[in-house]
C-alpha cells in the first residue's frame, strides 16, 4: 500500500483572502492539504500548528473532524463570541504545541479531547 506523505503544503495568499469571511486567515488545513500565506514559506510554528490539525483529521477520519470544529465552534460561540475560534478543542491544542519541536513525535492520540470542557 502506498502511503501519501502529509500534509502536503500549498502556498496561496488568493484562496486564504476569499474565505477570510469573519477573520484574516493565515493559514488552512483541508487533509492532505495545508494552505499558508506566501509571507510563511519559512514558518516553522504555522506549519507545526497547521500539521497538528492534520493529525487531528486523520485520527478523526478527516469529515467527522469538520463536523466537530463547526458544531464546537457553534457550540461556543454565544459564551465566547469572536473569541470562540480560539476555544475550539482542536484550536487550543495547536495554539499550545505548536512552539514544541517535537510535539507531532510525542503527540497523544486525541490529545484535543481534554481541551473540549475547558
Amino acid at each position: 500500500m502506498l502511503k501519501m506523505k502529509t500534509p502536503i503544503i500549498k502556498y496561496s495568499d488568493k484562496f486564504l483572502n476569499s474565505i477570510s469571511l469573519f477573520m484574516k486567515v493565515g493559514g488552512i488545513t483541508i487533509w492532505p492539504f495545508v494552505i499558508l500565506r506566501s509571507k510563511y514559506k519559512d514558518g516553522i510554528v504555522i506549519k507545526r500548528h497547521e500539521s497538528i490539525h492534520i493529525k487531528q483529521q486523520q485520527e478523526l477520519l478527516v469529515l467527522p473532524f469538520y463536523a466537530l470544529y463547526v458544531l464546537e465552534w457553534l457550540l461556543k460561540l454565544p459564551k465566547y463570541g469572536k473569541q470562540a475560534y480560539y476555544n475550539i478543542s482542536f484550536e487550543r491544542e495547536a495554539y499550545t504545541n505548536e512552539r514544541k519541536k517535537n510535539y507531532l513525535q510525542t503527540r497523544k492520540n486525541y490529545s484535543w479531547i481534554k481541551r473540549i470542557f475547558r
